[in-house]
């Protein structure tokens, strides 16, 4: 079973520090069943390696670019971030380290029926073009209609996966502010709090989250 630890509040270089950590632990046992680690970070832009110049144009906070896949994306105390490392071989259904779309898919998925339980109906990997938008994207991520609720990006290194997804669960007037979050204008993003007239639980949400990870993961 999944190990999982929740880190709280933790800047995002020191999260990420400690992830490559985790993943030295993973790689390093076959068996190990690996981690699901839960966070949420102060306001920072990280840039994945498919950012575009016209990605991020007005943001005034930090920026690190990062070995993930997937563009600019918004990071910050609103959201609740997730991060399984799991190694890709010992992964649910066999899947093989060739499989990493199998693996989002999968992450999707988790995210997609712990929002059920809350009454959103939702999306992964929506198949339909945003109309208006200034890039194309693979559309890797979380979707209510034609809105996102959660962006994923991921790496992977001795076929062990880290990085995550940042969920929406709060509204913020300063997120997505003077970047395009995943290539799309800050008005495609929606939070649980403006699906449902008010922020959802977040014991509850953590728990529901998790225990999709765990059967989905």
């Amino acid at each position: 079973m999944i190990l999982f630890e929740d880190w709280g509040l933790i800047d995002y270089e020191s999260a990420l520090k400690k992830q490559i950590e985790y993943v030295e632990i993973v790689a390093a046992n076959e068996a190990h069943p690996g981690f699901l680690i839960f966070c949420t970070h102060p306001a920072v832009v990280t840039l994945g390696r498919q950012t575009k110049p016209e990605d991020v144009f007005a943001w005034k906070g930090p920026v690190i670019e990062i070995s993930r896949g997937g563009r600019a994306t918004y990071h910050g105390p609103s959201q609740l971030v997730a991060y399984p490392i799991l190694n890709l071989k010992n992964s649910r259904a066999g899947r093989g380290p060739q499989e990493v779309r199998g693996y989002l898919r999968d992450f999707e998925k988790a995210i997609v029926e712990t929002l059920k339980e809350f009454g959103i109906d939702a999306i992964g990997k929506t198949p339909q073009k945003v109309p208006g938008e200034i890039a194309e994207s693979d559309e890797t991520g979380v979707w209510v209609g034609t809105r996102k609720i959660a962006s994923l990006g991921i790496a992977v290194k001795k076929w062990v996966c880290f990085h995550g997804a940042a969920i929406n669960l709060f509204q913020d007037a300063e997120a997505f502010q003077g970047m395009n979050p995943c290539g799309f204008k800050s008005s495609t993003m929606v939070s649980l709090e403006e699906l449902l007239g008010q922020p959802p639980p977040l014991e509850k949400f953590k728990e529901t989250l998790r225990k999709h990870c765990s059967q989905f993961l």
